[in-house]
């Protein structure tokens, strides 16, 4: 079953910028009720473009230099990354489809 991974200010560099294949980076709090209701759609995700995208998690509470870098103003924010470069941004809550579609046009 593939899950999100956690990445921290210590492993961005190498976990996002460097993948091989896609990261959507999901900056987020615990506090955040939008961020908590969009975990498990997250989670879906990563089980379903497995191999595809690779789905991370970075608290922006414990790691504010990847959040700063990244002006992150607002959570939850996310942002696809590919070969190291971020391609798209979304912030606030989507549903599950939206989301699919937005992923589905950085694949293409």
């Amino acid at each position: 079953m593939n899950k999100p991974i956690a990445v921290d200010d210590a492993n961005f560099d190498q976990t996002v910028l460097q993948a091989k294949t896609p990261v959507l980076v999901d900056f987020w709090a615990p506090w955040c009720r939008p961020c908590i209701m969009a975990a498990p759609v997250l989670e879906e995700l990563a089980e379903e473009y497995a191999g595809r995208i690779t789905i991370a998690k970075l608290d922006v509470d414990q790691n504010a230099r990847t959040a700063a870098k990244y002006g992150i103003m607002a959570i939850p924010n996310l942002i696809m990354f590919k070969k190291g470069k971020p391609v798209s941004q979304i912030v606030g809550y989507k549903p599950k489809a939206e989301l699919k579609r937005d992923l589905d046009a950085v694949l293409d």
